[in-house]
């Protein structure tokens, strides 16, 4: 990271030796890679970033407070982060899901002091996302201002990005980096497919958008990969807007996200995964079983398969291909490329309006409640837990290995299957790290 941030170092210093700065002719600064304020004589993003600033809000949320009561059962501030005004004429602020969580009532501060009680219209945890409606008599003449959204599939690694939200107790604050990876996944069970950015972002800022150069929401701040101590250590993840527009536009549709399917069970390809199949890659999806009658047993897809490529977009490991199924509309066609006994193949798949079945049965993998599970030596292994889902809200984790439900042991696909298959809630004991852990699945 510090080769990068050195070679651009020197690119603007040979810039500004060639065309001092205060002599820059209209013809030089025309040919300039950076805009060129000539009244100032300085080079500036400011023109187009300006625009969306405004736009930029605090976010606020209120709770009960743990500790001692004086009796008084108003809420108090318990977290606060960010959001981006996308409709000012509605007041509808994006930010995420983690900022209002466990909120009973939510403020929102504009840039120029107003500050305004807001409601939630909806949340969905596996993409962190969550989407609030300012309240007020007459929204439209409150000269709110929005940010321009642009489709993040324009994005190419080496753009400039710039991150703006209220870090570690400050006002608004503006931080510049480049886009330094695209499709980034893998960091939990969620709808992954980031941007990844060095532009600082710290506590405080979740929630608040990325911005390009022309002051264009790209993307919106969700978290940070810290070495320790959780300070920023140049690396910064974003949901981009492809992902962005399309939940939002559910939650204000009917408040909740609801995912395509396609019936195939995947998992993450790593190196040890690679080694055991015998495979020259580590990038990719493994097809750890297909349900029967849905649409990948249509498309052809087996077993065993390595998903590398979807919608002409490489795949990373699941989390790609989750992403792009659970943002298409049921009836959806996807191009995917994949791998067979070393041999490439092209399927086409369907995407499916989501079964209302609890438990889905493959000849070798059992799926309920978003929680993927196989047989190995060791007993039954959950391999995979789909972002936002029952599962993951338990806590249930990839690697566990399930003994019983309900206390009655399970050593089979077929027992576990049939023990699942109940409407009540269900205990799950697991052995997670050579210890036993309980898990309640609503």
């Amino acid at each position: 990271m510090r080769s990068i941030i050195r070679a651009g170092s020197l690119s603007m210093l040979a810039l500004v030796v060639a065309v001092p700065l205060l002599a820059v002719t209209p013809a030089a600064a025309q040919q300039s890679p950076v805009p060129f304020d000539a009244q100032r004589g300085v080079f500036t993003f400011a023109t187009g970033l300006e625009r969306a600033l405004p736009a930029v809000v605090q976010v606020t949320t209120l709770g009960q407070s743990e500790g001692p009561s004086s009796g008084e059962n108003e809420p108090r501030p318990i977290s606060s982060g960010s959001g981006a005004i996308i409709d000012a004429r509605l007041g509808i602020v994006v930010t995420n899901n983690h900022v209002v969580e466990g909120g009973r009532k939510f403020t929102v501060d504009m840039t120029d002091g107003r500050i305004f009680d807001a409601v939630l219209i909806g949340t969905d945890k596996a993409t962190d996302l969550a989407v609030l409606k300012i309240e007020a008599p007459s929204v439209s003449s409150l000269g709110l201002s929005q940010i321009e959204v642009v489709n993040s599939d324009s994005l190419r690694t080496g753009d400039l990005a710039f991150a703006v939200g209220y870090p570690l107790g400050l006002d608004q604050t503006l931080t510049m980096g480049v886009i330094s990876g695209l499709g980034r996944s893998g960091m939990g069970d969620r709808i992954e497919d980031y941007i990844q950015t060095d532009a600082a972002v710290n506590s405080g800022n979740s929630g608040g958008p990325l911005l390009d150069s022309r002051g264009r929401l790209i993307g919106i701040n969700t978290s940070i990969l810290s070495g320790g101590g959780g300070g920023n250590d140049g690396i910064a993840f974003a949901v981009p807007s492809r992902i962005l527009m399309y939940v939002v536009a559910q939650l204000r549709e009917s408040g909740e996200v609801r995912r395509g399917a396609t019936g195939a069970i995947l998992g993450s390809l790593n190196a040890q995964r690679s080694r055991d199949l015998g495979l020259g890659i580590v990038r990719g999806a493994v097809i750890e079983d297909v349900a029967p009658g849905s649409s990948a047993e249509a498309a052809g897809l087996r077993r065993g398969d390595i998903v590398t490529r979807i919608q002409n977009r490489p795949v990373s490991n699941a989390g790609t291909v989750a992403a792009t199924i659970g943002i298409a509309a049921p009836g959806t066609r996807l191009d995917v490329v994949y791998l067979r006994e070393g041999r490439e193949g092209r399927a086409t798949l369907t995407v499916e309006t989501p079964s209302e079945r609890l438990i889905r049965v493959g000849p070798e993998a059992v799926m309920a409640r978003g929680a993927s599970v196989r047989a190995v030596a060791d007993g039954l292994q959950v391999f995979s837990v789909e972002g936002g889902s029952v599962a993951a809200a338990a806590g249930l984790q990839a690697g566990d290995l399930i003994r019983a439900v309900d206390g009655a042991s399970v050593s089979d696909l077929g027992g576990l299957a049939a023990a699942l298959d109940a409407d009540a809630g269900l205990t799950l004991s697991v052995t997670r790290g050579g210890e036993t852990v309980e898990i309640s699945l609503p």
